[in-house]
């Protein structure tokens, strides 16, 4: 069983084939795909989609790069809707959220402002509602844990994680796991392999960040989530392990760090 914990299923680029590249994930041996939302905009898609597909759970919140179109207003939109789903078994945590100090722009100014701003409002969001978070980490390691530090949540997953040994070694002391996929089977990504090869195994999970961040033997193309079998096996690989045993412990990880998942689950 593996869990591709972080994938885009509602993407224009699966053309509306959500049900086919799931089925496809499926018999590909992917059990679980969650599914986290962008914008408001993205909601009931999503939950409707999870709905929909036995396997598939979603997230809800708002992804950093859609901070700029954001309203204030969509902050309460957000906690309405977590408060209103949390009978719905189906959604696990508060998501995508985080900082991208990548995009040009998106680190200066307002923006940076605007950015922090709705990340600490959701990371409220999540703590009184006691959920996890998925996060979004691109350049602003610090500042996520600075915040992490002010505004304590119960842990959750750090999605494309691309830090330090000592940056990710404390996100692992706050409760999350860490999210590798297709940068890790790049031969250049050195430091992704360091950490994936590295880190303890209760620290990581999977995750495809598809139709995105595709794996060497797909680049350019997009990426899907039947790739997840063939990502894990390159884990395996790099850490001296079976996939049998990559798959039973990232599987046991996100279940951890996502206990609705857990329970869902054991059902």
């Amino acid at each position: 069983m593996l869990i591709d914990s972080h994938c885009h299923l509602d993407a224009d680029e699966f053309g509306g084939n959500a049900l086919l590249v799931a089925a496809q994930a499926e018999e590909a041996g992917v059990s679980w795909i969650i599914i986290p939302a962008v914008e408001v905009a993205n909601f009931d898609v999503v939950a409707d989609l999870s709905r929909s597909i036995t396997g598939c759970v979603y997230a809800l919140g708002i992804h950093p790069m859609y901070v700029p179109q954001a309203n204030e207003s969509d902050l309460a939109v957000l906690r309405e809707r977590i408060e209103g789903s949390l009978a719905d078994n189906k959604m696990v945590a508060v998501g995508e959220i985080g900082l991208d100090f990548f995009v040009p722009g998106l680190s200066d100014g307002e923006l940076k402002e605007k950015q922090e701003f709705f990340y600490s409002e959701q990371l409220k969001i999540a703590r009184d509602f006691n959920l996890p978070v998925i996060l979004h980490v691109r350049r602003s390691q610090d500042t996520l844990l600075k915040y992490l530090r002010r505004i304590p949540v119960s842990g959750g997953l750090a999605h494309a994680f691309n830090g330090s040994v000592q940056q990710a070694q404390a996100f692992i002391d706050l409760g999350f796991v860490l999210g590798f996929g297709g940068a890790m089977t790049f031969t250049r990504a050195l430091q992704i392999r360091r950490l994936a090869s590295s880190l303890p195994a209760t620290a990581l999970a999977l995750e495809t960040d598809a139709p995105d961040i595709s794996p060497s033997w797909l680049h350019p193309a997009s990426n899907s989530p039947q790739q997840l079998p063939r990502i894990a096996a390159v884990l395996a690989e790099l850490r001296g392990q079976t996939l049998a045993e990559i798959e039973h412990q990232t599987t046991a990880n996100v279940a951890r760090v996502l206990p609705r998942l857990g329970s869902l689950m054991m059902a």
